[in-house]
């Protein structure tokens, strides 16, 4: 069989899967209306999860996990704003890489509003100007995000999605060669992560930190001799090629995301719940609040300390764990672990990301 005799036969498995495409999307409408009409929220976090893990095991290849990943995740996408475009609030300004995170959740065809700060995002969703919001919590290398630790325990919005961004760093700048620049713009933690990079190739070039990757891109645009830290999608909005790819020091530098929203997300099958506590000031009582999850057969992913506002040298635990709050073990853990704790919350259950 020859070239042209196999592109044909692409051509009619093309044809056929429009076909497909059209008909799921009659279907997805059907959803919308139900959904209009019973008032249940379009984005259903538990529901995309099951899919793609339906498919990635019923997945023969040769299309490998994470193409087919990218392959259904554009289509959920897509059929997701046929039952309304969600206005989706995240923290901006565009060209930053929770804009990406945003972008990469909910599609083009998504309404992406950027929001000032991290405390604004969860105020736009709880004054219903956005659906949901997209904030940042932790990074891999640089840890986590306090302001969203703050504004998740102070709103009532729930933690219905998580997102993982790989972070990759480009020097973005109108200079023609390395040589030239003199500055270089940038948030602090990607000057931070870009440390050995920097130091090597820009050793003499002045570091200065701003507010985000997006205005750094915006500054060196118009500076010839100055540069910018950022995402790709930094330099395309601002019309700044890339003089270097991959600055950071880590090559698995990834940055986590939470979607809040004012719906709790139903059991996927393989989910995640975060929590927040804080205990008596007295010997041993962490060990024994970690100890009644342990009891109950809860893993724990993440722990991080937070200083109350209220009280000095006192604080509060975030806590990861694996499993959804709706489940008998772990409804029975949270009714062991109240009276051990002054505060007990749960900020959120959701399908755990790849």
């Amino acid at each position: 069989m020859c070239i042209d005799d196999i592109r044909h036969e692409i051509d009619e498995l093309d044809n056929s899967i429009l076909d497909l495409l059209s008909r799921r999307a009659e279907k997805v409408l059907e959803i919308g209306r139900l959904k209009e009409q019973s008032n249940r929220p379009v984005f259903d976090a538990a529901r995309e999860r099951a899919i793609l893990d339906r498919l990635a095991a019923r997945n023969p290849g040769p299309l490998g996990k994470e193409a087919l990943a990218d392959i259904y995740g554009a289509i959920i996408a897509a059929n997701r704003v046929l039952e309304k475009r969600l206005v989706v609030a995240y923290y901006g300004p565009a060209g930053t890489f929770t804009h990406i995170a945003a972008r990469d959740k909910f599609g083009g065809g998504a309404d992406l509003r950027p929001y000032d700060s991290i405390a604004e995002v969860f105020t736009g969703v709880e004054k219903h100007e956005a659906d949901l919001g997209v904030v940042p919590i932790e990074n891999s290398t640089g840890g986590v995000v306090p302001p969203t630790l703050d504004a998740l325990l102070e709103s009532k919005l729930q933690i219905c999605a998580e997102i993982y961004v790989d972070i990759e760093h480009y020097l973005l700048s109108r200079a023609s060669s390395l040589a030239e620049i003199k500055r270089v713009y940038s948030h602090p933690q990607p000057l931070a992560q870009c440390r050995i990079w920097l130091r090597t190739h820009l050793p003499k070039a002045e570091l200065i930190a701003i507010g985000s990757t997006s205005r750094a891109a915006e500054t060196a645009a118009g500076e010839p001799d100055s540069a910018a830290i950022g995402p790709a999608l930094a330099g395309e909005l601002h019309h700044l090629p890339a003089l270097a790819a991959h600055l950071q020091d880590q090559a698995d530098n990834r940055t986590r995301f939470f979607v809040i929203g004012p719906s709790a997300t139903p059991p996927s099958g393989r989910d995640k719940t975060s929590l927040v506590f804080s205990l008596p000031h007295e010997s041993g009582s962490l060990y024994r609040a970690l100890g009644v999850l342990a009891e109950h057969g809860i893993n724990m992913t993440f722990i991080q300390s937070h200083p109350t506002r209220q009280t000095q040298w006192e604080y509060l635990f975030f806590v990861d764990v694996e499993g959804h709050a709706e489940s008998p073990e772990f409804a029975a853990a949270l009714a062991a672990l109240g009276p051990r704790t002054h505060l007990l919350r749960v900020l959120g259950s959701y399908p755990e990301a790849e």
